[in-house]
């Protein structure tokens, strides 16, 4: 049977799930922890409070991540065996292997999906946006789930030393099931994916000491532990950010009004308010969820987009440009007719 060509098949978002740990870590919790205070970390980062897994009591990241694709299941109406494919986007594996959606597809049940796991740091489930659905689109397959999962708390010091890391980044889960459609209007109209290796010394997980970058002292007491260079970071960002967005309405030849949604990975409350003013958006218009949740790396912009669907704020018919930036340094776009 010859697979259906690139003009003859649409993609949709068939449904979507998320999940939160219990354990909730407030700015006042790190206040004990860390010389810091509450108006020091709402100022800089906008986060009052974050989710954080027991992974001593067996919460991992693919138990995170089987919580919120069961979800996007039972939304879609399917099956676990309905699954041609499990893509995982994740940083924080608990195992080198096996593979995140591996675990995940045991765990669910899929016994007849391929899976395999996705690094891009924060950027990862929007490069698997486009990279799932150039799958469906030509032709290999028809039904594929993509996770976005981290659990970075893990890789956090909770002390005055770490306070720069430890305050920003949450964990959690999201997950979307991307299917074949006969309209083939429906899908991505542009896309963009985007890094520079050099950037990557600006924020990495050391663990060992040939892993410091050239120049840098390699610190025993840092291996394990997310180093950052929050200053770069930050203006790697507020650069990137309004680039990508004019770059990827380019490509589609739309305005900033002509999209509906901009979901957007959550990294700091200042860099998205800066970009909904620079291009006259309305709130409604760009989701904020970091004061709730913090930075839950490649599980943000799969949280905002399940939250945007059970607040009936996602509908048929609209354009949703999705959006992420981080480590490698990575950034990308997928901007899609629902």
């Amino acid at each position: 049977m010859t697979a259906p060509g690139r003009a003859s098949r649409g993609v949709r978002i068939a449904g979507t799930g998320s999940y939160l740990p219990e354990q909730r870590l407030t700015n006042a919790d790190l206040v004990a922890m860390m010389d810091t205070t509450d108006e020091w970390i709402v100022q800089r980062t906008g986060i009052r409070e974050r989710r954080r897994a027991r992974i001593d009591q067996g919460e991992s990241v693919s138990v995170l991540a089987a919580h919120a694709l069961r979800q996007a299941l039972d939304a879609a109406h399917l099956r676990p065996d309905d699954l041609d494919l499990i893509i995982g986007a994740t940083m924080t594996p608990e195992m080198e292997c096996p593979t995140c959606a591996c675990l995940v597809a045991e765990a669910v049940g899929a016994s007849r999906a391929g899976a395999f796991d996705l690094n891009a740091a924060c950027s990862g489930f929007v490069f698997g946006l486009n990279v799932a659905h150039d799958l469906i689109r030509g032709g290999a397959y028809n039904t594929i789930a993509l996770l976005g999962a981290d659990t970075l708390t893990r890789h956090m010091n909770y002390s005055t030393a770490g306070r720069g890391t430890a305050i920003i980044f949450g964990d959690g889960a999201g997950a979307a099931i991307l299917r074949a459609t006969d309209d083939p209007a429906l899908g991505i109209l542009a896309q963009s994916i985007h890094a520079s290796g050099p950037g990557w010394k600006d924020i990495y997980i050391p663990h060992r000491p040939t892993d410091f970058p050239s120049g840098t002292p390699p610190d025993a007491n840092a291996c394990g532990y997310v180093s950052m260079n929050g200053s770069s970071v930050f203006k790697f960002a507020v650069g990137t950010f309004p680039k990508l967005i004019e770059e990827t309405l380019h490509k589609a030849n739309l305005g900033p009004a002509d999209i509906d949604l901009y979901i957007c990975h959550q990294s700091n409350a200042r860099i998205l308010t800066a970009a909904r003013e620079k291009f006259g958006l309305p709130e409604s218009k760009l989701h904020i969820n970091i004061d709730r949740v913090g930075n839950t790396v490649g599980a943000s912009v799969p949280i905002c987009l399940d939250e945007l669907v059970r607040d009936g704020r996602v509908h048929p018919g609209m354009k949703v440009m999705f959006l992420a930036f981080g480590g490698g340094l990575t950034w990308g776009s997928s901007l899609w007719q629902l």
